[in-house]
C-alpha cells in the first residue's frame, strides 16, 4: 500500500504534469537538461484523500540592488518553489473566502465561515473564516529547502567536506550568514542566494522561513485580517529520502533544536509553536537536481522559470513577475503578489461591510497597494514574529541585512 508521503507526493507530481510546456524545465538541442525545485501544498482529509491545493517551482531571488522596483508590491521579492507554493495556497484561500462572501450558498472544501462566538474582539480584529477542522496540511519538497536543513547536503557535496573556519569578529561575522559559506556555523540564519559570488539579497532561506512558520502559521499577513491561523498550520514536511539528513531537519525545525525556546509557547488568537514533523518519499520529481544529473551527457543546469498554480489560478513567472510583461508595469502583477492579494482582501471586506476595526491596522498605514505602500502590520502577528526571531531565529536583522546589501535601514 502506498504511503500517505508518497500519495501526497504524488498529487503534487499530477497537477505539474498537467501544466503548460511553457512553465517547464527545459531540454536544450545540446542535449543539457534544466532542473528545477517543485513545492506543493496538499490537504487530507478524515476520509484519507489527498488534494493538491498548491503548487510552485522556483529557485531565484530578487537581488537587494533591485529591491526598489518591487515597490509596487507587484513584484515578489522570493520565488524559490516552497514560497511559492506558499504563497499560492494563501490566493486560493483568500479567492475561497470571497467566494463565501458573495455568495452564502457556496460550499467552500476548505473554508467556512467561523460563528459568532468564535470571533475574537481583542485588538487584531475579527477574522470571519477558518480552514476547516479535520484537515491536515501537508507540504511536499523536491529539493532540501535551502538555508540550514540542507548544510550537511551542501558539505557531502565538497570534494573536502571538512566544515570551513571562520573569522567570526567584525564584517566576517555577517559576512557568515550569506548563503552556504560557513559551512562551521550551523543553527544560523542565512541568507539567499546560494553562491558566494551572487549579489546579496534581502531574503532570508527556506530553512528560516519554514521555521517561523511553525509560530506564524502559512498565512501570510494579509490573508490573517480574513482567515484565523489557528487551522493553518504545517502537518507534515515531506522532502525526498535522498535529501534527508535527520540531524539537519531537527537541528533547523524540532523542538529539541533551535526552535527549541519556542515549545509551549502560544498567543492569542489562535497562535501558537506547533512544530511539523519532516517525512519522507521515495519518489523523486522527474526534473529534480538529481533526475537531471543523470542525463546522458551529464550536463544540466537551472531553470529561470517558474510555475505557480491553485485550483483557481496558474502562472508562469520569471524575475518575480508574470512571463510576457515589463517589470513594474501592475499588469505584470502575479495574483500570489502583494498587491494584488491586498486587492482580494480589500474585496472580501467590501463584500462584508467592512469587517474590520480602523485601528486592527497598526499606524493606519496602508488602506490599499495603489502606489505602492506596503506599511501595514497585524499586531498579534507582528509579536509572534518578533518573539519567534528573538528567541530562536536569531541574526534576522532586516536592518542589517540592508546595510550589508549598500541600503540605509
Amino acid at each position: 500500500m502506498e504511503s500517505l508521503e508518497d500519495r501526497v507526493a504524488r498529487s503534487v507530481f499530477e497537477i505539474f504534469d498537467t501544466l503548460p510546456a511553457k512553465c517547464k524545465p527545459r531540454t536544450y538541442e545540446t542535449g543539457v537538461r534544466e532542473w528545477v525545485p517543485l513545492s506543493g501544498i496538499a490537504v487530507v482529509g478524515e476520509d484519507g484523500i489527498v488534494t493538491c491545493v498548491a503548487l510552485g517551482t522556483g529557485m531565484k531571488c530578487l537581488p537587494a540592488s533591485l529591491s526598489s522596483i518591487s515597490s509596487t508590491g507587484g513584484i515578489l521579492h522570493d520565488w524559490h518553489a516552497e514560497v511559492l507554493a506558499i504563497r499560492s495556497f494563501n490566493h486560493f484561500l483568500l479567492d475561497e473566502a470571497l467566494s463565501i462572501a458573495r455568495d452564502h450558498s457556496f460550499q467552500s472544501s476548505i473554508l467556512r465561515q467561523r460563528v459568532s462566538d468564535e470571533l475574537s474582539s481583542q485588538e487584531a480584529g475579527r477574522q470571519p473564516y477558518t480552514i476547516r477542522e479535520g484537515l491536515k496540511i501537508l507540504m511536499y519538497c523536491s529539493e532540501a529547502p535551502c538555508g540550514d536543513a540542507s548544510m550537511e547536503l551542501v558539505m557531502e557535496a565538497q570534494k573536502d567536506d571538512t566544515p570551513w573556519p571562520v573569522n567570526l569578529s567584525g564584517k566576517n561575522a555577517q559576512q557568515g550568514l550569506l548563503g552556504r559559506g560557513s559551512f562551521s556555523q550551523l543553527g544560523i540564519v542565512r541568507r539567499k542566494p546560494s553562491r558566494g559570488d551572487a549579489p546579496p539579497t534581502l531574503s532570508k532561506s527556506c530553512s528560516d522561513k519554514l521555521a517561523l512558520k511553525q509560530c506564524t502559521s502559512l498565512l501570510l499577513s494579509t490573508t490573517s485580517l480574513a482567515i484565523s491561523p489557528e487551522n493553518a498550520y504545517i502537518n507534515t514536511l515531506i522532502i525526498p529520502k535522498s535529501q534527508y539528513r535527520p540531524e539537519a531537519c531537527e537541528r533547523s525545525f524540532g523542538p529539541e533544536g533551535r526552535m527549541k525556546p519556542m515549545v509551549g509557547k502560544a498567543w492569542s488568537q489562535g497562535y501558537a509553536f506547533r512544530p511539523f514533523q519532516v517525512k519522507t518519499t521515495d519518489l523523486e520529481f522527474t526534473y529534480s537536481r538529481r533526475s537531471t544529473a543523470s542525463n546522458p551527457n551529464g550536463k544540466s543546469k537551472g531553470c529561470n522559470i517558474s510555475a505557480v498554480w491553485n485550483p483557481r489560478y496558474q502562472d508562469t513567472l520569471i524575475n518575480g513577475a508574470r512571463q510576457g510583461f515589463q517589470l513594474g508595469n501592475m499588469k505584470s502583477a502575479s495574483k500570489v503578489s502583494a498587491h494584488k492579494m491586498w486587492m482580494d482582501f480589500m474585496s472580501i471586506n467590501k463584500e462584508l461591510g467592512g469587517i474590520r476595526p480602523a485601528d486592527i491596522i497598526q499606524r493606519g498605514h496602508t488602506r490599499d497597494y495603489t502606489g505602492y505602500t506596503i506599511g501595514f502590520r497585524v499586531p498579534t502577528r507582528e509579536q509572534v514574529k518578533k518573539d519567534t526571531k528573538k528567541e530562536a531565529l536569531k541574526g534576522w536583522d532586516r536592518g542589517a541585512d540592508k546595510k550589508i546589501a549598500g541600503h540605509s535601514s
